[in-house]
């Protein structure tokens, strides 16, 4: 799987073509798409841009966005303040609820947050970046994400590849690239995006989510094993 991350919790400065709006996300969405993109994970924001993950928002961003791109899977961060409370109002939301959502392992109260988007039928994707004890998985766990260097990926990879999950690894800035590298070379999931890094592997600023996910797609068809 090649995922896409479209905005992470970049602000508007960063990037002139950061997409923020549910309208801006599904445009960067079916652009990523026609490229062969299966996953887009993005930080649904409200009205004033701030990170959010209350029903109304999410409802809009992910409807939007699903009409954009059908049947590709829609992932949200869940690491956002008051996170539980909110993700209990979205039950009701059919159309507008993510498919899988991120749970950083290690943060206060995460098992909690990973029980919660369980209950309301959303797919726990774990966020590993250190060796902490991950101890039993929560129900509901369908893939693990891995945020690496190029010098601990390998390290990280040994403790999560016995679980038998699903795994994505990715590096983020710098590190970027060098590990999209890596992991193309493995049988694990990758992604790219303006979360990850503003530019191109050769250190020019990215004109956009598409221009990141082309080179992306090279660089996997390349590397991939024969």
């Amino acid at each position: 799987m090649l995922q896409a991350c479209l905005n992470g919790s970049r602000t508007a400065e960063e990037h002139p073509a950061l997409p923020l709006s549910p309208e801006r996300l599904a445009e960067d969405a079916a652009d990523v798409a026609a490229l062969g993109v299966t996953s887009v994970h993005l930080h649904p924001r409200d009205v004033i841009g701030a990170l959010t993950l209350a029903g109304p928002e999410i409802a809009t961003t992910i409807a939007t966005v699903r009409a954009a791109v059908p049947g590709i899977e829609i992932s949200v961060s869940a690491h956002v303040s008051g996170n539980a409370s909110m993700i209990a109002s979205w039950a009701p939301l059919a159309a507008g609820r993510p498919d899988i959502a991120s749970v950083h392992v290690g943060q206060p109260g995460w098992r909690v947050l990973a029980q919660a988007l369980h209950q309301v039928n959303v797919g726990v994707e774990l966020v590993v970046r250190d060796l902490a004890d991950l101890g039993e998985l929560p129900p509901g766990t369908s893939r693990i994400t891995v945020t690496a260097t190029r010098q601990t990926a390998e390290t990280l990879l040994q403790r999560v590849e016995p679980l038998g999950l699903p795994i994505l690894l990715h590096g983020k800035d710098d590190e970027a690239w060098p590990v999209f590298g890596y992991a193309a070379t493995l049988e694990h999931h990758v992604r790219m995006g303006l979360e990850d890094t503003l530019l191109m592997p050769d250190g020019r600023q990215a004109r956009n989510n598409a221009e990141l996910i082309a080179m992306a797609r090279r660089n996997q068809k390349a590397k991939a094993p024969s």
